[in-house]
């Protein structure tokens, strides 16, 4: 398989047409919405920041970072964003891709948000294999449960400094 230069960037133009196309199967879609429906809540909210996944330069996966009231459902830290609505194309997945992006989370956030010093999301309890990929970058569990519309859900955590 080709190697790929897997990178982060904020949403523009120029990724809309492949992110009006990415697909993701119903169980899926019951813990990430589709990109474009994220996308559209993002934009009605300045403290919303849409971040693309690219696979040379062609967009792949998708999230959002959160700096609004909703991060404190999640951390009492004044200075965490809450990273939401992960997802990678349907047709990309099993490549790496989300993996290689969130490991390009903590330089991303440095050079783009130097006053966070956490990154928090949170994981519903059934999404092993969501679980594992957040654990694998660095992601550690706080201990913390909310509910969700599908369930418990774990908070977890990745320190910036």
């Amino acid at each position: 398989m080709a190697e790929f230069i897997v990178s982060l960037d904020f949403y523009k133009q120029v990724y809309e047409d492949s992110i009006k196309r990415f697909t993701l199967p119903s169980y899926q879609q019951k813990y990430s919405p589709l990109p474009i429906k994220a996308l559209e809540t993002a934009s009605l909210n300045p403290d919303r920041s849409p971040i693309v996944i690219t696979a040379d330069k062609k967009a792949v996966g998708f999230f959002v970072l959160y700096a609004d009231d909703f991060v404190n459902k999640h951390t009492d830290n004044p200075n965490a964003l809450l990273l939401m609505d992960l997802s990678v194309n349907y047709s990309e997945q099993g490549k790496g891709f989300a993996e290689k992006g969130l490991w390009q989370l903590k330089p991303f956030m440095r050079g783009n948000f130097s006053e966070c010093n956490e990154v928090v999301l949170g994981v519903n309890h059934k999404n092993f294999k969501a679980q594992k990929l957040y654990e694998k970058v660095g992601f550690i569990d706080t201990g913390r449960k909310i509910m969700g519309e599908n369930g418990e859900i774990l908070i977890l955590s990745l320190s910036l400094t």
